[in-house]
């Protein structure tokens, strides 16, 4: 399954799927080594990763998923697209392909996808490297309450579906001053180049509103994870998850290093590439 719109020499890898329910779920799976798993959040896909991915796959296995709904994952009309499903899925994969020693990388929904794979299988997970992401409800916070009233706008769903509202629109005005090209911008829309294909985006606006019992309840069983060595990598002026929820995740795990980009917004992957690289290089080597 390939498509025309996807660069090949900025995104270098072979394609592999892993099917779910008779759905194809897109992933990566490069080089040796140590286990790597990428998890991305929305819009985006294994594309957010490309940089770290093409540098630390020297070293190291690196494996990234593409959720369904995704990138170049399948996009059924008719699907589950609940966080919890996507992190159920995560878990499947992860099990099928037998992972151990799990350096768990994980961004935006990522996050909460992820992290519950880890709190389900903590002697998976070796280590965490967490980028602008959450684990807990944020009822409670004021930039929430203001973000919840845009969500149920009735016409949300409509902008989603039918103008790629998501890739096209929120995501460019979530980076810093380091914005990427057209071209680089082109690899987020195009997944959802049809109307059918944006059902994906959509259900995690309404995983804002409908799961924030359940984000909580990921940090209320964080225990069994708070151990492990952790490094949060963190755009400094992203508009939606701020630096108050890197000072949380910093309160409530032990073992942690917190490297703040100023400048930077809400994908330090791809706005501070070599900074990310570096940075998650280094922390590897420093707790073999």
């Amino acid at each position: 399954m390939s498509a025309h719109w996807l660069d090949k020499k900025e995104y270098p890898f072979e394609s592999k799927y892993f099917e779910i329910q008779k759905n194809k779920m897109h992933y990566l799976d490069e080089g040796e080594g140590e286990n790597l798993l990428f998890v991305h959040g929305t819009p985006s896909w294994s594309f957010d990763f490309r940089h770290q991915i093409r540098t630390l796959r020297n070293n190291h296995r690196c494996l990234a998923i593409d959720h369904l709904g995704f990138g170049l994952s399948d996009k059924p009309k008719d699907y589950n697209y609940d966080t919890l499903n996507h992190s159920q899925n995560l878990e499947q994969f992860a099990l099928a392909k037998g992972l151990k020693e799990i350096t768990l990388v994980v961004h935006d929904f990522g996050g909460p996808i992820g992290l519950h794979f880890a709190l389900c299988h903590p002697d998976r997970i070796k280590r965490l490297v967490i980028l602008n992401s959450w684990m807990w409800s944020s009822r409670e916070d004021p930039e929430y309450q203001r973000l919840a009233r845009i969500l149920k706008n009735p016409l949300l769903p409509l902008l989603y579906r039918w103008f790629n509202f998501s890739a096209r629109f929120v995501l460019p005005v979530s980076y810093g001053p380091n914005k990427p090209s057209k071209r680089i911008l082109n690899h987020y829309t195009a997944p959802f180049h049809k109307k059918k294909e944006r059902e994906g985006p959509l259900a995690f606006v309404r995983s804002l509103l409908q799961d924030q019992d359940w984000f909580e309840s990921l940090w209320n069983q964080r225990a069994v994870i708070s151990e492990k060595p952790a490094l949060f990598i963190w755009g400094m002026q992203d508009p939606v998850i701020r630096p108050h929820h890197l000072n949380k995740f910093e309160s409530g795990f032990k073992n942690h290093r917190s490297l703040r980009l100023e400048g930077c917004g809400h994908f330090p992957q791809e706005e501070k590439s070599e900074t990310v690289t570096d940075a998650i290089r280094n922390f590897l080597s420093e707790n073999p």
